[in-house]
């Protein structure tokens, strides 16, 4: 991820309405910064010094098994914000951050963030309701995530993955590695897992030609997926 001075903050400041966080005057003190799909964003352990907002494109967290596979715990798009549990708590990032897409974050010094707190109480609101809704969606996520089917799990993903988000063709390559690290993302075997994909594709959800897997029935897929539950 990296700084890029010549875009301005504004544009997206009046576009998620974030006037009323963060005042005129604060502003200029934003920065933009960009990345693109599959930059590793953050890692746990790493230590944050600012507070960034997702205003173009989408993130995915996962996190690491005492066993050493990779679960997903949320895809997010904008607004989605990294760092607010940092800001609070003063302490290390806990799960990795992945970029599915490229896109672009807005951010702020936790140092201006803590001026910015002592006078001007909607950002202290902003920050309530944010910490709140990311404990209570994350926690609902981990605890209900291995009580869905995998059909429902592996819909999902496909559904976040997606270029745009709404489901449009991608292609996912099959080679064997890249397989057995979807069945650690989704939490099967990779023998279910296999099985799974073959039901979809006799029910016409997807196709899997050349190597490849493509979204052949948006709607049933979107049925599978029960809403989501990756997001």
């Amino acid at each position: 991820m990296k700084e890029n001075k010549k875009i301005n903050p504004h544009p997206y400041i009046e576009r998620y309405e974030l006037e009323r966080i963060f005042p005129e005057e604060f502003v200029p003190k934003i920065n933009v910064f960009t990345f693109t799909k599959g930059d590793v964003l953050f890692a746990p352990g790493e230590t944050l010094n600012d507070m960034y907002l997702l205003v173009e494109g989408k993130i995915k967290i996962f996190t690491l098994t005492p066993e050493g596979k990779s679960l997903i715990n949320r895809f997010k798009r904008p607004l989605g914000v990294i760092g607010d549990v940092e800001y609070v708590k003063g302490s290390s990032v806990i799960n990795s951050v992945e970029a599915v897409s490229d896109g672009v974050m807005i951010a702020a010094s936790f140092e201006d963030l803590k001026d910015l707190e002592r006078n001007h109480p909607p950002f202290i609101r902003f920050l309530l309701e944010t910490v709140a809704h990311k404990f209570y969606s994350e926690s609902q996520a981990s605890s209900l995530h291995m009580l869905y089917p995998v059909e429902v799990r592996l819909a999902s993903y496909f559904l976040s993955i997606s270029s745009d988000g709404e489901g449009t063709l991608f292609h996912q390559e099959m080679r064997t590695a890249n397989l057995t690290e979807l069945a650690e993302w989704v939490g099967t075997s990779y023998r279910h897992l296999n099985r799974v994909l073959k039901k979809m594709v006799s029910d016409e959800i997807i196709e899997r030609t050349n190597g490849s897997i493509k979204i052949k029935d948006l709607e049933k897929l979107r049925n599978l997926a029960n809403g989501n539950i990756y997001e």
